[in-house]
């Protein structure tokens, strides 16, 4: 028989039998056709109509009527026609096979699922029962997802399950795969990264937590993230109070882990949420509110021991579980205290803060060229000198330049001014304590008069930027300062700060302060204004978009509408779909300011989403809007839909880099900054380099702000490029024919490449893959700068810390070691400037004849010689000057002289700098005292102790000094020498001495 079959070599015969009048005949030929339908479909082709004719004929037998069905559906497969193929594989019924290993089953089987997602999404979207499915169509899928189950491809069915809406199949899935834990995990990054609908998400994360929840031992990490998503901060406050009040230590540690992740998400309403409704311990003789911790937990323990003598008469077991019971009431209590201090963001900044201050390693030698290299009359470039200072230096508290430059500094004026005292505010950023008395000498006087309304905005400017994302203390203050004032100045920088202190809090009271400000119509008050509302109602999508929309059209200053477009797009932040009718409203406005702000609409209500729809419109409008910003806009905001998919960009807007028009470049630029930020990736700096040398000024100076984005925190070591990209920085500050446009490109470029002491990098996402809604906010307010400078001070809302801090259970920084496993040189800081660089700039200012080829050749000379000298004389090992004066910097040695190879591994110590692209390195020593509740490379990670017998050494024990301005006196000449020799160089060697017994 089977040589019979190899011998076949036409279906003439057996399609012949099809018009035989038998029933058995017809079956044996269908039989037989099915069989080689692969070899033969082009001539059973020819016959269709009489096989389909078979299949509608109902007084056929069941089976066989499903058999034409299949050998159709096979034929129409082959010649392309894949819609009649699945509808004939319908009617096959369960003759199709989904088990079957064939090119024809796996086409169908993806057609089929595509289908049955398409037609539930839809009937989703309509709020349309599921009843226009094909109930053959979902018995091919559930065949599909029950084979997937049952052969244990788990992740292939939860992908199925979640593209096609079946949580039923999903759940079912998850728990019955041999890792639940590990599959709800994998569920938790399919639903953030491939589900485009917001509300579907919230239904998979819904289904997620709930699974979650009935694990023996759940992943509350996991769980809170998830309740974070959905907004129920009564969830995560239950959590929290069940693990401080547990008996296990480690459980404390898990709620202050989980605090410490929810912090990094930046959340700031969502967190108040959770405070308010942690429960207070159940005896509280003193409102522990109006005592200081330490006294709320002595009075505590007083109240204990009475109740123990009140208990002594009741017998022993009464007494004992009095003062059981009590003892656990004031851990509670101090646990409670700690988790609070946590959720608030106090503790993570104050940490932040210590460690940003001990770690600094800004070089002020780049901003003493800079400055010098700047002429005073090029006041562009002097106040990008400020904003380069203040990036540099943000959070780190250390105001040395400006100390150092007082005169050089005053001669800022207007508006130069407002920056220049705002800039105080990025450097001590985080400085709650101190924030109010740092800028007291700036801020209105109350009547008493004579101080400049320039540097009383930029001071309440400041004090936003010092309590960003954090402003509980200081709202108050900002509101009276708003209301007490009707200086336009003033109100501007108000505005921003009660915005930045506010930001998300949605409160209705400050709302109505800022719209009073907004209704006086003034220009420059009313620019501020409209931003800082959006501030406040960042990701709201409330009415007040409509208020907002309402004024733009009425008002005739074009700085309020822009001030209003952007606060506009940021109310629908987050929002996906929801914004869409705003979004649709804004960019078929008229006004060319409105639809620029729908771009942001777009970016900011898709953030992070890289939802294709939202990719298409951007497209759309960089291509065809009649106005250039619009277009410019459009391609800058891809960046912020696709910053979860930075490898993406380069690729989608390679052809726009190469635009005609400027704009259009501008915005590649951008956008590659934006995505790529702190990423260094290969693709964005290759197709951002021909842009640094852009025919036209301003693409040159947003390609270099992109550069430095992208490069932040990257060393030569990892990628030559960055070095060559520094050395062009250093060219365009020092040339004196360079364009003003680009010498600010290139100052404010140096300034992030060597961010928050080169501590920092720029961070969109959280490392649980959450936005960080500050960050964001902060660089689309920033992305504003080429029409307004004071908003470049927002980009220090995106600095990250690049940093491991591990905690113990009292939150204390204890030191220990691990194992960042590559290369030292590949993430280690980057090497000081030396002397030809200030040799260069010192020169600079100068008016010289053609006699300066020789004096320069002759000022070379004497450096070589004299450095010669001093290694002769070894009186530096190191071949570094000790000299104090900064000018005086030695070269480093020659790299020849090093002859031990470079170790392939290296010893951190906590707290310790830890790069993002060094996270994959970092590993735990096997022996170590600490162990950490979460494996986490980065960030605050709480520390199990191995060893709580031994003593504990700490690290970062004390604080940044509070210091005065650099307007107020000797103090603050003290602080700020003190802290020039921290940052220009190492610490230096002992003074000889003898040591005698």
């Amino acid at each position: 028989m089977a040589t019979a079959v190899t011998m076949v070599s036409s279906a003439g015969g057996l399609l012949a039998m099809l018009n035989e009048s038998h029933p058995l005949l017809k079956l044996h030929a269908l039989s037989n056709l099915n069989s080689f339908v692969d070899r033969f479909w082009p001539e059973i082709s020819t016959s269709v109509p009489i096989i389909e004719t078979l299949y509608e004929d109902e007084e056929f037998d069941q089976h066989q009527r499903q058999l034409a069905a299949l050998l159709v559906s096979k034929v129409f497969y082959y010649l392309g026609e894949l819609n009649d193929s699945l509808s004939y594989a319908l009617g096959a019924g369960s003759l199709f096979d989904v088990s079957e290993d064939s090119d024809y089953v796996h086409t169908l089987l993806a057609k089929a699922i595509d289908e049955y997602a398409n037609l539930r999404s839809k009937a989703a979207e309509s709020n349309d029962e599921a009843g226009k499915v094909d109930p053959r169509l979902e018995a091919i899928v559930e065949r599909m997802l029950d084979k997937c189950i049952a052969d244990g491809k788990y992740q292939q069915a939860m992908g199925i399950a979640i593209e096609c809406r079946r949580l039923d199949k999903l759940e079912e899935a998850i728990t019955r795969s041999d890792n639940v834990a590990g599959s709800l995990s994998y569920c938790m990054n399919v639903s953030h990264s491939f589900v485009n609908r917001r509300e579907y998400r919230r239904e998979v994360l819904h289904l997620l937590v709930n699974v979650f929840q009935k694990l023996p031992s759940p992943d509350y990490l996991s769980i809170c993230q998830g309740l974070m998503f959905l907004d129920v901060p009564e969830g995560v406050a239950s959590i929290l109070e069940k693990l401080l009040q547990s008996e296990n230590k480690d459980d404390a540690l898990l709620a202050f882990q989980i605090a410490f992740d929810l912090i990094e998400n930046e959340h700031q309403a969502f967190l108040l949420n959770v405070i308010n409704r942690l429960s207070a311990p159940k005896s509280q003789p003193l409102e522990t509110s109006q005592l200081g911790s330490s006294d709320a937990v002595t009075a505590q323990r007083e109240n204990s021991a009475a109740q123990e003598d009140v208990q002594m008469t009741d017998g022993a077991t009464a007494t004992t579980y009095s003062r059981e019971t009590d003892r656990n009431e004031v851990t509670y209590s101090e646990k409670l205290t700690k988790i609070r201090g946590i959720l608030s963001g106090e503790k993570s900044i104050q940490l932040t803060l210590q460690f940003l201050y001990s770690h600094n390693k800004s070089d002020l030698l780049i901003l003493k060229t800079i400055k010098q290299s700047v002429e005073m009359r090029n006041s562009v470039c002097h106040s990008a000198t400020i904003y380069a200072n203040a990036i540099m230096h943000a959070g780190t508290t250390v105001d040395t330049f400006l100390r150092d430059n007082l005169d050089w500094l005053s001669r800022a004026t207007n508006w130069a001014k407002f920056s220049a005292t705002a800039g105080l505010g990025v450097i001590h950023r985080g400085h709650l304590q101190q924030g109010r008395s740092l800028m007291a000498p700036y801020l209105p006087q109350g009547g008493a008069g004579g101080g400049s309304p320039y540097s009383e905005g930029g001071a309440l400017y400041a004090l936003g930027l010092i309590h960003a994302n954090h402003g509980e203390g200081i709202k108050q203050f900002l509101r009276d300062g708003l209301r007490s004032t009707n200086v336009e100045v003033i109100q501007h920088g108000a505005c921003l700060g009660l915005g930045l202190a506010a930001l998300g809090t949605a409160d209705e009271d400050i709302y109505d302060d800022i719209k009073s400000v907004l209704y006086t119509d003034s220009a420059v008050a009313g620019e501020a204004a409209g931003i800082s509302m959006g501030l406040l109602m960042v990701g709201t999508a409330s009415e007040r978009a409509s208020e907002m929309l309402a004024y733009a059209h009425e008002t005739q200053h074009e700085k309020i509408i822009r001030g209003l477009a952007l606060g506009i797009a940021l109310t629908v932040y987050g929002r996906e779909e929801e914004a869409d009718t705003l979004i649709e409203q804004m960019t078929r406005d008229q006004d060319p300011i409105l639809r620029y702000g729908g771009m942001y609409a777009l970016a900011l209500a898709y953030r992070g989403t890289a939802n294709n729809k939202a990719i298409r419109q951007l497209l759309h409008f960089a291509v065809s809007d009649v106005s250039d910003d619009v277009r410019r806009t459009a391609v800058l905001a891809l960046g912020f839909v696709l910053y979860s998919e930075p490898e993406q960009t380069p690729r989608i807007v390679s052809l726009l880099s190469e635009s005609y028009n400027p704009h259009v470049r501008y915005g590649a630029a951008l956008a590659v900054g934006i995505s790529c930020a702190g990423t260094g990736l290969s693709e964005a700096i290759s197709l951002l380099e021909p842009l640094t040398s852009d025919v036209v000024d301003f693409v040159r100076q947003g390609a270099l702000i992109a550069m430095a984005m992208v490069m932040v925190q990257i060393n030569e070591a990892s990628d030559s490029r960055v070095g060559t990209f520094r050395r062009q920085l250093e060219k365009i500050i020092l040339d004196k024919h360079e364009d003003t446009m680009s010498k600010m490109g290139a100052i404010l470029a140096s300034g992030i490449l060597d961010a928050g002491g080169r501590n920092v990098t720029i961070r969109l996402l959280s490392k649980t893959k959450h936005d960080k809604v500050t960050a964001v906010v902060g660089l689309a307010v920033f992305s504003q700068f080429w029409y307004w400078y004071p908003l470049i001070y927002f980009i220090s809302l995106s600095f990250s810390p690049t940093a491991f801090i591990g905690l113990n259970n009292n939150l204390k920084v204890p030191r220990f070691e691990f194992l960042s496993h590559a290369k030292p040189s590949l993430f280690e800081y980057p090497k000081p400037t030396t002397v030809p660089t200030t040799t260069s700039t010192v020169k600079l200012p100068t008016a010289v004849l053609s006699t300066s080829a020789k004096a320069k050749a002759r000022a070379k000379k004497e450096a070589e010689q004299k450095a010669n000298a001093e290694k002769s004389s070894g009186s530096d090992p190191k071949g570094k000057s000790s000299e104090k004066d900064g000018e005086s910097m030695q070269v480093d040695a020659p790299a020849e002289k090093k002859t031990e190879p470079e170790p392939a591994f290296e010893i951190l110590t906590n707290p310790a700098r830890v790069v993002p692209a060094q996270e994959k390195f970092i590993k735990f020593l096997e022996d170590s005292r600490y162990a950490p509740v979460k494996l986490a490379p980065s960030g605050f990670v709480l520390l199990r102790d191995l060893r709580p017998n031994e003593p504990e050494v700490l690290s970062l024990t004390e604080a940044p000094a509070s210091t005065a301005s650099p307007a107020t006196g000797s103090a603050a000449g003290q602080q700020g020498s003190g802290s020039a020799v921290a940052v220009d160089e190492e610490p230096q060697p002992p003074q000889p001495f003898e040591y005698t017994t």
